[in-house]
């Protein structure tokens, strides 16, 4: 084994790592590559302090990250074994450190959801009437399950609670202007390397509250054409039992296998988060699983579309410098 990985795996590991989703596409991750070692770091010119202040959202995102990076990693022929937040206390914004070797056996499971990365993408659109089938709600639980999260699907009742609660959301957020700001700093208007284009915000919902949410900060934005969303979405909720850096990481990358396989089961989705934003509300949306821990994402699924995904920066802006 080279003492060094090769530029061009470099790239293939860090291009499908950034294709990651992460809350406003802020793209908060910076990686720096030892030998056979990379570690994700949370870049902190690009967090959230209105509307992630304790850095969750962003946990999540290199979690996402990681585990992409994972995928590419069997592609390649390589293996790979990580530690989550290894270091809490004496490096925080150290979120991941992957080592990286070579592989006879290779998984074939990450090797194939690896596939579908390109294709992933936040879907704003409606979706059809159609219900996730059965099968597709299982496998998508395999998948949280299979890196220490759990997803709950949401009785009907349950789903009327949490669009209750975007509203209450809504409501708490219209006096907060550092949170309409900062949102307007990274959704709306032509993005060529970050953030969330005018294009990319999905028609708005002639009913309110919907099963959607509407990014939209701009005039122009808010006046974009408007479309019937579905009456009964499909809506699971993504929680671990502890909440711990190293929980928040690992919910990140149950979340981008959760996507991944419903990306290959023909299923997209967006997200319905606001209400997690607040401690108090995020609490009555644990309550509503029946299970005890601590809710990361409020997911709805719907049927896939074509559609493209955000724009990402050039790969060597995320390369951190060695100290």
């Amino acid at each position: 084994m080279s003492d060094q990985l090769a530029k061009e795996h470099i790239d293939v590991l860090l291009a499908a790592a950034v294709a990651a989703p992460s809350m406003h596409n802020t793209q908060p991750w910076r990686f720096e590559i030892d030998g056979h070692v990379i570690d994700v770091y949370l870049d902190g010119s690009r967090t959230l302090p209105a509307e992630d202040p304790t850095g969750r959202a962003m946990r999540i995102a290199a979690g996402a990250a990681t585990f992409n990076l994972r995928c590419a990693a069997e592609t390649l022929g390589y293996s790979t074994w990580f530690g989550l937040a290894p270091y809490p206390r004496e490096e925080p914004d150290l979120l991941a450190r992957i080592v990286i070797e070579p592989s006879a056996t290779g998984n074939d499971e990450l090797r194939d959801l690896a596939v579908q990365i390109p294709y992933r993408h936040t879907d704003r659109n409606p979706s059809d009437t159609t219900p996730v089938a059965e099968g597709t709600r299982i496998s998508l639980m395999q998948a949280a399950y299979a890196e220490g999260a759990q997803l709950t699907w949401l009785a009907e009742d349950d789903v009327r609670t949490v669009l209750d609660l975007v509203l209450d959301t809504d409501l708490r957020e219209i006096g907060d202007w550092h949170r309409r700001a900062e949102r307007a700093h990274w959704v709306g208007g032509e993005r060529i390397a970050d953030g969330i284009p005018s294009s990319a915000l999905g028609p708005r919902s002639a009913t309110y509250p919907a099963a959607v949410r509407d990014m939209a900060t701009r005039p122009a934005d808010r006046v974009r054409v408007e479309r019937q969303f579905e009456q009964h979405p499909d809506i699971a909720v993504l929680s671990t039992d502890v909440d711990e850096p190293s929980d928040q990481v690992a919910a990140g990358a149950a979340l981008e296998r959760v996507l991944l396989t419903a990306t290959r089961e023909g299923v997209s989705a967006s997200f319905l988060n606001q209400p997690l934003e607040y401690d108090d509300l995020r609490c009555r949306v644990q309550r509503l699983t029946g299970l005890p821990g601590h809710a990361h994402m409020i997911i709805r699924f719907g049927h896939h579309r074509s559609g493209s995904a955000t724009a990402r920066r050039p790969l060597a802006e995320f390369l951190k410098e060695q100290s």
